[in-house]
């Protein structure tokens, strides 16, 4: 299996945290060639892919309030930041769904978004912002008020509970907020405001996620091609060689089983413990 394969079938089964790193990774890395200034080494975003501290800019392009979420200034940006998602998104989805994770994502970056362009509005300043960091701090913080008291093993730390580590990452953001990237702690603040929002309304009985699920199922709906069924006459043969249906049953029986076989491997072991032959067989499965 070549290694395109073998990162088509991870993201095939990887589930939707696996997604966002490969959306984010992919995004920045076709941002380079595009965007990336070469004399100067800095990215150069347009104001209809970044959000815009400007009012009159989020209401002529709404959609960069989702798209600023995608795109990265720098490596180091993007490497910290995949980072801090890979392990925020292990722990939502201990106890939430893949439809929560992605709403979480996106209205987090919405709201952490608005409340950028209001703060530098009247502040006086005018700027353009990209990153995930909002996002993901509205997923951390999200886990952290379902499971403060949950403990994770840090290497060279040991056991500590989950909202010391939430707790350092925001007094670190509180305490660099005028010294630079004014705009990035406003946002990382207001994406963790909104992840606390975001479960005390779901422990009320209210998930915003649903919001986010309606949107895109309309849109799904609204641009998938509509196949047309045309009307075919059908001769039916009553001697049915039922010996031959009873066969495909079993070899159908029996492929599923196998692939739920190494499914459960997968998510007692990993995917790298599988080997060379089992992914194989799950690639051609998926397709």
């Amino acid at each position: 299996m070549s290694i395109i394969e073998d990162i088509k079938l991870q993201y095939k089964i990887g589930g939707i945290a696996n997604k966002m790193v490969y959306w984010n990774v992919g995004v920045f890395l076709l941002s380079i060639p595009l965007f990336y200034q070469f004399k100067t080494g800095v990215f150069a975003y347009p104001d209809w892919l970044a959000v815009s501290s400007e009012p009159l800019a989020i209401v002529y392009k709404p959609w960069t309030l989702v798209t600023y979420a995608f795109f990265h200034d720098g490596f180091l940006h993007l490497f910290f930041n995949m980072m801090v998602l890979h392990f925020s998104s292990r722990l939502f989805l201990t106890f939430f769904t893949q439809k929560q994770y992605l709403g979480l994502y996106l209205l987090g970056s919405v709201f952490a978004g608005l409340v950028y362009v209001l703060s530098f509005y009247l502040l006086g300043h005018s700027s353009l912002m990209v990153g995930a960091s909002a996002a993901i701090m509205a997923l951390l913080v999200a886990t952290t008020t379902y499971q403060p008291l949950m403990e994770l093993r840090l290497l060279l730390i040991g056991n500590v509970k989950l909202w010391h580590i939430t707790g350092v990452l925001l007094l670190l953001d509180l305490l660099q907020i005028q010294m630079n990237n004014t705009g990035g702690h406003i946002a990382h603040l207001s994406g963790a405001f909104f992840g606390y929002i975001y479960i005390k309304l779901l422990q009320n009985g209210t998930d915003l996620s649903r919001m986010v699920s309606a949107i895109i199922d309309f849109f799904t709906h609204l641009f998938s091609p509509k196949k047309s069924t045309p009307f075919k006459k059908v001769h039916v043969n009553p001697k049915k060689p039922t010996v031959k249906k009873e066969s495909k049953i079993v070899a159908k029986d029996k492929t599923q089983q196998q692939i739920d076989e190494i499914l459960d491997k997968i998510s007692q072991s990993g995917y790298d413990s599988l080997t060379s032959e089992e992914k194989e067989f799950l690639f051609k499965a998926g397709k």
